[in-house]
């Protein structure tokens, strides 16, 4: 195990009621990111992927669009890889990863049936990627943020009366219980133990307050599965998940928010799923 004495000591202290940051995500790519080991950069990669996977979504329904500087590829490097495998060539895993390479090879061979949606078959092969990754914090994160997500989509979909199954991404045990359990719980009390926490915050009429309180929850899970990890790659990538947040925080002010989860709740009344980007 790598340790990042140096690095994690000069870290400033974070709370998510901080309204400025001395680091940014794009800050941790360019000054923190290239002093890991190559095997702890994979890791780190996982985080960034995220937003590999909206450039992959937007250049394949618009090659001129604008892409998000955070990801890991260039534009011409997405572009050359989605017309490769638009041609039925492969990319090696080694330069792009397995799970994208199959969705955009997905993509181009069949069209997509009624109802379904590009983003939810990218949201879930990228689970399973990350989930897969050898490392049991980073793991257990994406699998974590896989079932918050899921669990409020459920809960949102059985209050508005919608049918649950289509709107679950993933594969997991968890999943198959969110899709065909009618208990009030799911069955999943035993095997979820944060339940009520979310039924209690799906349950915050206040949109804005409702989505702190679910930040807050991920923010204190990641602090107690790294308590003990004090100068490795877990701490460097709970930082940067939590730089994430607070930027986001300080870009969105109260009015805005309102919006934007008003916006969400009426897509889910009209039978649209969650958008990609809260994921």
């Amino acid at each position: 195990m790598n340790n990042y004495y140096y690095l994690v000591a000069g870290l400033p202290e974070l709370t998510l009621e901080d309204s400025k940051l001395s680091y940014t995500v794009a800050d941790f790519k360019t000054e923190l990111y290239p002093a890991l080991s190559e095997g702890d950069k994979k890791l780190v990669d996982l985080f960034y992927l995220k937003f590999d996977n909206a450039n992959v979504l937007s250049l394949l329904k618009d090659k001129d669009a604008v892409l998000d500087a955070r990801g890991i590829y260039t534009a011409e490097q997405l572009a050359d890889y989605i017309a490769r495998l638009k041609d039925g060539d492969e990319v090696p895993d080694s330069v792009f990863p397995a799970y994208l390479s199959s969705f955009i090879t997905e993509y181009f061979a069949s069209p997509a049936e009624e109802g379904f949606l590009h983003e939810d078959r990218l949201a879930a092969l990228y689970y399973a990627y990350a989930m897969k990754c050898g490392n049991k914090f980073v793991s257990s994160w994406f699998a974590f943020n896989l079932t918050v997500n899921n669990v409020l989509v459920a809960l949102s979909a059985r209050k508005f009366k919608m049918d649950i199954a289509p709107l679950i991404v993933g594969d997991t045990e968890v999943c198959e219980a969110l899709r065909t359990s009618n208990a009030r719980d799911f069955g999943l009390a035993a095997e979820v133990d944060f339940l009520e926490q979310l039924v209690k915050i799906s349950e915050t009429e206040e949109l804005v307050e409702r989505e702190k309180k679910l930040d807050q929850l991920r923010w204190d899970w990641m602090e107690a599965a790294t308590f003990f990890n004090y100068f490795s790659v877990e701490r460097l990538f709970v930082f940067l998940l939590q730089i994430e947040m607070i930027e986001r925080w300080i870009s969105l002010d109260k009015e805005k928010g309102n919006q934007l989860f008003r916006n969400i709740i009426d897509g889910l009344k009209n039978e649209v799923r969650i958008p990609a980007e809260f994921r």
